[in-house]
């Protein structure tokens, strides 16, 4: 019943927030600097879409903002 959660959850995400959870599985140690300069949008706006993402269930943060990493959580 849970398969497939995942994958139906990351298609009703903006495509902002779908490139966020590819930059951070590619790279777990990337900053929200690096991801914005990357998606071209404002750190205010990644700020938005990772709180969204940890509302989902979807990202964590894992240690301090410097030298921490993300993790994509697994439904």
């Amino acid at each position: 019943m849970v398969e497939g959660l995942a994958e139906r959850l990351v298609e009703r995400l903006v495509e902002s927030q779908q490139r966020i959870l590819k930059l951070t599985k590619e790279n777990p140690y990337i900053s929200k600097k690096e991801l914005a300069e990357i998606i071209g949008i404002s750190t205010t706006a990644i700020d938005k879409n990772i709180k969204q993402l940890k509302k989902k269930g979807l990202l964590k943060r894992i240690g301090p903002d410097k030298g921490g990493y993300w993790e994509i959580v697994d439904a």
